[in-house]
């Protein structure tokens, strides 16, 4: 399976990378801040506890079975700073199926960069890891991250109301996904050759 050795990936105006320790304040930055903790589902708010995360996210760098996890750090090309996260989990080797994930510093937002990021995720879950099904879930509070998931392609398959609580609160849940045939590459993002034996075994039981 591809691994840390297909990144960087390039963009117009971003880099996708493998962590680095040195990652570690700039995830402070934007990990502690309550427009993104609202939205997390782990433990990150504080240092030793983003500290642990990192050190996960630096090992999870390769995708080998159901379960494994393929982390990016965003950055941007102009002036090397991390500005986010996205994460493609493989869920289901049989229905080749793999679940987006993303965090962004608020401070970012409205100029694209958001968007720009996660078409190259996608655009590597389908051109580098060949799966089928890209699947992404937001609170349905979360209309920044929807109305992300809408413009780049993904459909809404279905929201589920008040079906747990989170937080304290009970959780309004939408959930997203797009095919492989029903992709469209991104014209920044460079092609990835498809090699023999990378090829996710779909029909292995997982």
């Amino acid at each position: 399976m591809n691994s840390k050795r297909d990144l960087p990936i390039s963009t117009k105006r971003l880099t996708l990378r493998a962590f680095r320790k040195s990652d570690l304040d700039a995830m402070m930055a934007y990990h502690a801040l309550p427009d993104v903790q609202r939205y997390l589902d782990w433990k990150a708010r504080d240092r030793a506890e983003v500290q642990t995360a990192l050190d996960a996210m630096i090992k999870q760098n390769r995708l080998t079975r159901p379960g494994d996890t393929f982390h990016l750090a965003v950055v941007k090309t102009s002036d090397d700073s991390l500005i986010g996260q996205i994460s493609l989990r493989w869920t289901d080797a049989t229905a080749g199926q793999a679940e987006l994930r993303f965090i962004f510093n608020p401070a970012e937002r409205k100029q694209g960069f958001a968007t720009e990021a996660v078409k190259a995720a996608v655009d590597h879950g389908f051109e580098a890891f060949h799966f089928h099904r890209i699947f992404a879930r937001c609170s349905g509070k979360n209309e920044p991250s929807a109305r992300l998931l809408k413009g780049i392609g993904m459909r809404l398959e279905a929201h589920y109301r008040e079906h747990a609580l989170f937080q304290g609160e009970w959780d309004e849940e939408l959930h997203f996904a797009i095919l492989d045939r029903e992709w469209k590459p991104s014209e920044v993002v460079r092609e990835f050759p498809r090699k023999s034996g990378t090829q996710i075994a779909r029909h292995l039981v997982a």
